[in-house]
């Protein structure tokens, strides 16, 4: 390997990180250095954000420690096998990137993954190297997201979570048979294993601060996994049900979804393209039913069609309401706020505004309309003072006629 200079690092491995989709900084307890003392903050106010290459707007330094592997997964574009150019950090050359970037205002705090190098201990232990030099060396009080290795030592994967605020275990894909075939050197067994000790660890310190004040935090903001989208055959009611399970088994705060990308030199038992990106959007906006909706596992699947595949076209909480039809109109001024959160095109914030409202007066149709954002989708759905669907909720094509039209953008629009 030529020897890199640190810009040179930094661009093979910032791009190599953007596969990585789960790096949100919310969830963590507040901390700042406003008493003179200490680096950095937690909270978001005041902090300029860097924007990717590609548009996102990104406010950590999201890297990896290096993208050599000892590993062969199919699914990545850092394996053993792959031809792409390797670089690596050192911890301290992370360190000091991280400081920089915070003292110029370009971040908030650091997400650090890595691919494996010599053993799954020696990786992990220059992981948390990094965050204990930031937060013991510099005093650092920012936010700082670590990607575990579930094969390391358990005391490894404990200081992680002592340093950082969110720790993550990717399992990768949702099936252990996808694992098994695509990536036959991790056991789903052990990463399971792993996010376990990490659940129990989180609930430890969060039942001894509440007994001693003084006592450390460990993760404050939870742990998080994700999982590749379209590399296998799994279909979307087998990924809804994996997250279901995962939020039920190990309490995370997140589930990711990352459509597979097809790679350079690419495994024969990859897929040739990519699965549309609306997909994982509608795992996404299935995951919210589930986490903010009341909507259940079951709701969720029900809304997909017989081969387990969500509608692309319309939203899954649409899908479900037209196929159970039986459930509406719903009266605005009457039902309850869990009927409510099931009326396509409201939102939980529409919703709670017509609770509140409703108190007072009792609510028309353009009183809904002012309170969210898609009438014409609400109307076949819900009864108000002045609005009855009538026939229009049993309208055989009430899908064409509500579903969003799809329009061509101009390029140079006013």
């Amino acid at each position: 390997m030529s020897r890199l200079d640190t810009r040179e690092k930094l661009a093979i491995l910032a791009d190599a990180a953007k596969y990585d989709a789960s790096c949100a900084s919310s969830g963590t307890s507040k901390r700042d250095s406003r008493d003179g003392k200490g680096l950095g903050s937690t909270e978001g106010m005041g902090i300029c954000h860097a924007y990717a290459p590609d548009g996102r707007c990104i406010s950590l330094l999201k890297i990896l420690l290096t993208n050599s592997c000892i590993f062969d997964c199919h699914y990545c574009i850092n394996r053993k096998s792959s031809n792409v150019r390797r670089a690596r950090f050192t911890a301290e050359e992370v360190v000091q990137l991280t400081l920089s970037f915070y003292r110029r205002n370009y971040i908030e705090g650091l997400f650090l993954s890595s691919g494996i190098i010599r053993s799954s201990n020696y990786t992990m232990e220059q992981i948390v190297e990094v965050a204990r030099a930031l937060r013991e060396d510099h005093d650092f009080r920012g936010y700082i997201h670590l990607k575990t290795i579930p094969d390391a030592d358990p005391e490894l994967v404990r200081l992680a979570g002592v340093h950082a605020d969110r720790v993550s275990i990717n399992v990768e894909l949702p099936t252990a048979r996808g694992l098994e075939r695509l990536a036959p050197e991790k056991d789903g067994a052990r990463i399971e294993g792993a996010m376990k000790d990490v659940k129990t660890a989180i609930e430890d310190r969060t039942d001894a601060r509440k007994r001693y004040k003084s006592a450390p935090s460990f993760a404050p903001a939870g742990q998080s996994t994700q999982m590749i989208v379209g590399a296998d055959s799994a279909n979307d009611r087998d990924i809804v049900l994996r997250a279901s399970n995962l939020y039920d088994r190990f309490s995370l705060r997140r589930v990711y979804y990352s459509a597979f990308s097809p790679i350079p030199d690419a495994s024969a038992v990859l897929p040739l393209n990519r699965p549309p990106l609306m997909r994982e959007h509608r795992l996404y906006q299935s995951d919210w039913l589930m986490r903010f909706y009341g909507f259940t596992p079951t709701d969720v699947v029900n809304a997909a069609d017989d081969s387990g595949m969500l509608p692309l076209d319309i939203d899954p909480k649409l899908a479900w309401a037209l196929k159970y039809r039986d459930n509406f109109p719903i009266d605005i001024n009457r039902a309850p706020r869990e009927a409510l959160l099931r009326v396509p095109g409201l939102g939980v914030k529409a919703v709670n505004r017509i609770v509140q409202s409703r108190r007072w007066r009792r609510l028309r149709l353009d009183d809904v309309g002012r309170l969210s954002v898609s009438l014409a989708k609400i109307r076949p759905f819900i009864v108000t003072d002045d609005w009855r669907p009538t026939l229009l909720t049993d309208r055989a094509d009430l899908k064409a006629w509500i579903k969003p039209q799809e329009q061509q953008l101009e390029l140079f629009g006013a």
